[in-house]
């Protein structure tokens, strides 16, 4: 019976690892779809959100089972309400992945972002793009090191983030106030990305230690 609870708690952090695979491919395709003015790219990232939210939502069911039949505590209860937070948070990141396509959409036959800022948008891109990678492994391994490492990336999203508004506010700039809030709005969905992929981290490090970390950017 022991051994059958231990594999459902341990299902429920291989979902989320599969989760974050998928959320993986809908950042990386945004991007695309951000950076060609791809159209049908863009709706497949919009249309293929729903099977993250179904996902989501087995994960939830396996650990309200959990909580309701096993009644688990200490640390078996630790584990079950932060998987019911992560998968919350890897939801909330592929919800931003739909408004990065969005974006895009919005500006077919264009594309979004001018050729001047491209650089920093795709270096936000890809950072955001790495920290989800390594997520999923570190959900995978638990890896307490791996995810205080991950709070690394967050400051250089955060260093991105600050120089696209030094772009905007430069006097050089000369496509408008549209480009500029696309931009500014970009800058934020992958910021907001990275500080999801590192709360996760974070609560990987609280589930292992039992306690909160600090040396992960929050």
């Amino acid at each position: 019976m022991r051994d059958a609870y231990i594999e459902e708690l341990d299902s429920i952090f291989d979902d989320l690892a599969g989760i974050c695979r998928r959320v993986e491919i809908s950042v990386s395709l945004a991007t695309e779809a951000l950076m060609t003015g791809n159209a049908a790219i863009a709706e497949r990232v919009i249309s293929e959100d729903i099977e993250i939210d179904n996902a989501r939502e087995r994960v939830e069911e396996t650990a309200f089972n959990l909580l309701l039949l096993q009644q688990p505590v200490a640390g078996d209860l630790r584990t079950v309400v932060a998987a019911l937070r992560m998968v919350s948070e890897l939801e909330r990141m592929g919800d931003l992945s739909v408004h990065v396509a969005k974006v895009a959409r919005l500006r077919v036959p264009d594309v979004a972002v001018p050729d001047e800022i491209r650089p920093t948008i795709a270096q936000m891109a890809a950072v955001a793009e790495d920290m989800v990678s390594r997520v999923s492994s570190v959900i995978v391994g638990r890896d307490v090191e791996a995810a205080i490492a991950l709070g690394k990336d967050d400051e250089e999203m955060d260093g991105l983030r600050r120089q696209s508004f030094a772009e905007l506010l430069s006097d050089d700039w000369t496509h408008g106030v549209e480009a500029a809030v696309d931009v500014a709005l970009l800058g934020r969905y992958y910021e907001r990305i990275a500080d999801h992929a590192v709360s996760i981290a974070n609560r990987i490090v609280f589930v292992v230690t039992g306690h909160k970390p600090r040396a992960v950017g929050e």
